[in-house]
Protein backbone atom coordinates (compact mmCIF):
# COMPACT_ATOMS: atom_id res chain seq x y z
CA UNK A 1 0.00 0.00 0.00
CA UNK A 2 1.05 3.57 -0.40
CA UNK A 3 1.46 5.46 2.39
CA UNK A 4 2.17 9.49 2.73
CA UNK A 5 4.60 10.26 5.88
CA UNK A 6 5.91 13.95 6.57
CA UNK A 7 9.71 13.07 7.48
CA UNK A 8 12.02 16.12 8.07
CA UNK A 9 9.42 18.33 6.92
CA UNK A 10 8.80 16.81 3.52
CA UNK A 11 5.92 14.85 2.17
CA UNK A 12 7.34 11.15 1.14
CA UNK A 13 5.41 8.99 -0.54
CA UNK A 14 6.60 5.16 0.14
CA UNK A 15 5.09 1.74 -0.59
CA UNK A 16 4.38 -0.44 2.49
CA UNK A 17 2.93 -3.23 4.11
CA UNK A 18 0.88 -3.00 6.70
CA UNK A 19 2.97 -4.17 9.01
CA UNK A 20 6.25 -1.82 8.45
CA UNK A 21 7.76 -0.56 11.45
CA UNK A 22 8.73 3.18 11.14
CA UNK A 23 12.42 2.13 11.40
CA UNK A 24 11.97 -0.22 8.54
CA UNK A 25 9.96 2.31 6.35
CA UNK A 26 12.60 4.92 7.12
CA UNK A 27 15.46 2.96 6.70
CA UNK A 28 14.68 0.61 3.63
CA UNK A 29 11.74 2.86 1.91
CA UNK A 30 12.53 6.66 2.25
CA UNK A 31 16.69 5.74 2.23
CA UNK A 32 17.24 7.78 5.89
CA UNK A 33 19.82 5.35 7.05
CA UNK A 34 20.92 7.53 9.88
CA UNK A 35 18.64 5.87 12.58
CA UNK A 36 20.08 3.04 13.45
CA UNK A 37 18.37 -0.65 14.03
CA UNK A 38 20.09 -2.23 17.34
CA UNK A 39 18.53 -4.45 19.16
CA UNK A 40 15.13 -4.09 17.01
CA UNK A 41 13.00 -5.11 20.35
CA UNK A 42 12.99 -1.56 22.21
CA UNK A 43 15.66 -1.98 24.29
CA UNK A 44 18.78 -0.31 23.30
CA UNK A 45 17.53 3.32 21.85
CA UNK A 46 18.98 3.40 18.54
CA UNK A 47 16.38 3.86 16.49
CA UNK A 48 14.52 6.86 18.54
CA UNK A 49 13.09 9.59 16.36
CA UNK A 50 10.90 12.66 17.36
CA UNK A 51 7.10 12.18 16.55
CA UNK A 52 5.21 15.56 16.58
CA UNK A 53 8.22 16.32 19.15
CA UNK A 54 8.13 13.55 21.49
CA UNK A 55 10.96 10.83 21.91
CA UNK A 56 9.50 7.28 20.10
CA UNK A 57 11.77 4.00 19.54
CA UNK A 58 10.86 3.32 15.74
CA UNK A 59 10.90 -0.24 15.90
CA UNK A 60 8.38 -0.76 18.27
CA UNK A 61 5.27 1.65 16.01
CA UNK A 62 4.19 0.66 12.81
CA UNK A 63 4.70 3.58 10.07
CA UNK A 64 0.73 3.51 8.85
CA UNK A 65 0.24 4.48 12.40
CA UNK A 66 2.20 8.32 11.65
CA UNK A 67 0.40 9.32 8.24
CA UNK A 68 -0.61 12.95 10.02
CA UNK A 69 2.44 12.88 12.15
CA UNK A 70 5.53 15.03 11.95
CA UNK A 71 8.15 12.63 12.01
CA UNK A 72 12.03 14.03 12.35
CA UNK A 73 14.84 11.71 12.32
CA UNK A 74 18.82 12.56 12.69
CA UNK A 75 19.48 13.61 9.25
CA UNK A 76 16.35 16.43 9.73
CA UNK A 77 18.36 18.21 12.64
CA UNK A 78 21.22 19.80 11.34
CA UNK A 79 20.52 23.49 9.43
CA UNK A 80 17.46 23.51 11.37
CA UNK A 81 15.65 26.79 12.24
CA UNK A 82 16.72 26.00 16.00
CA UNK A 83 17.95 28.63 17.63
CA UNK A 84 21.58 28.16 19.09
CA UNK A 85 22.27 26.36 15.93
CA UNK A 86 26.20 26.51 15.16
CA UNK A 87 27.90 25.80 11.80
CA UNK A 88 24.87 23.83 10.90
CA UNK A 89 24.36 21.87 13.42
CA UNK A 90 21.37 21.32 15.82
CA UNK A 91 23.02 22.61 19.64
CA UNK A 92 23.26 19.02 20.61
CA UNK A 93 24.70 17.76 17.25
CA UNK A 94 27.04 20.47 17.99
CA UNK A 95 27.70 19.68 21.65
CA UNK A 96 28.16 15.86 20.75
CA UNK A 97 31.17 16.99 18.54
CA UNK A 98 32.34 19.69 21.39
CA UNK A 99 32.00 17.21 24.58
CA UNK A 100 32.94 13.86 22.08
CA UNK A 101 30.07 12.20 23.28
CA UNK A 102 30.38 9.50 20.36
CA UNK A 103 32.65 6.51 20.28
CA UNK A 104 32.03 3.98 17.62
CA UNK A 105 28.97 6.12 16.60
CA UNK A 106 26.36 3.64 16.43
CA UNK A 107 24.09 4.71 19.10
CA UNK A 108 24.98 8.69 18.83
CA UNK A 109 21.68 9.05 16.41
CA UNK A 110 19.61 7.91 18.76
CA UNK A 111 21.44 9.06 22.04
CA UNK A 112 20.92 12.52 20.19
CA UNK A 113 17.56 12.47 19.13
CA UNK A 114 16.58 11.55 22.69
CA UNK A 115 18.61 14.23 23.69
CA UNK A 116 16.77 16.59 21.88
CA UNK A 117 13.46 15.07 22.99
CA UNK A 118 14.05 15.26 26.19
CA UNK A 119 15.34 19.30 26.12
CA UNK A 120 12.15 20.07 24.33
CA UNK A 121 10.39 18.63 27.41
CA UNK A 122 11.47 22.11 29.12
CA UNK A 123 11.97 20.11 33.00
CA UNK A 124 15.09 21.34 35.27
CA UNK A 125 17.74 19.16 34.46
CA UNK A 126 20.69 18.31 36.99
CA UNK A 127 23.26 15.80 35.80
CA UNK A 128 21.53 12.84 38.04
CA UNK A 129 17.95 13.54 36.07
CA UNK A 130 19.70 13.78 32.52
CA UNK A 131 21.31 10.15 33.66
CA UNK A 132 17.82 8.85 34.55
CA UNK A 133 15.68 10.40 31.20
CA UNK A 134 18.29 8.85 28.90
CA UNK A 135 18.55 5.21 30.18
CA UNK A 136 16.46 3.83 27.44
CA UNK A 137 19.59 4.79 25.18
CA UNK A 138 22.17 2.20 25.69
CA UNK A 139 25.93 3.06 24.73
CA UNK A 140 27.88 -0.33 24.60
CA UNK A 141 31.49 1.99 24.47
CA UNK A 142 30.46 3.84 27.90
CA UNK A 143 30.23 7.17 26.46
CA UNK A 144 28.02 8.05 29.31
CA UNK A 145 29.74 10.40 31.17
CA UNK A 146 30.61 12.76 28.02
CA UNK A 147 27.03 12.55 26.46
CA UNK A 148 25.34 13.80 29.82
CA UNK A 149 28.49 16.75 29.43
CA UNK A 150 26.99 17.36 26.20
CA UNK A 151 23.60 17.50 27.20
CA UNK A 152 23.71 19.07 30.17
CA UNK A 153 26.18 22.01 28.09
CA UNK A 154 22.47 22.75 26.31
CA UNK A 155 20.43 22.87 29.06
CA UNK A 156 22.67 25.47 30.87
CA UNK A 157 22.81 27.37 27.68
CA UNK A 158 18.92 27.01 27.33
CA UNK A 159 18.58 28.47 31.13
Amino acid sequence: MRYSLRINGALREVDLVAETTLLDALREHAGLTGTKKGCDRGQCGACTVLINGRRVLSCLTLAMMHGGDEITTIEGLAGGPEPGSKDGLHPVQAAFVEHDAFQCGFCTSGQIMSAVGLLAEGRTLDRDTIRERMSGNICRCGAYPNIVDAIASVAEARA
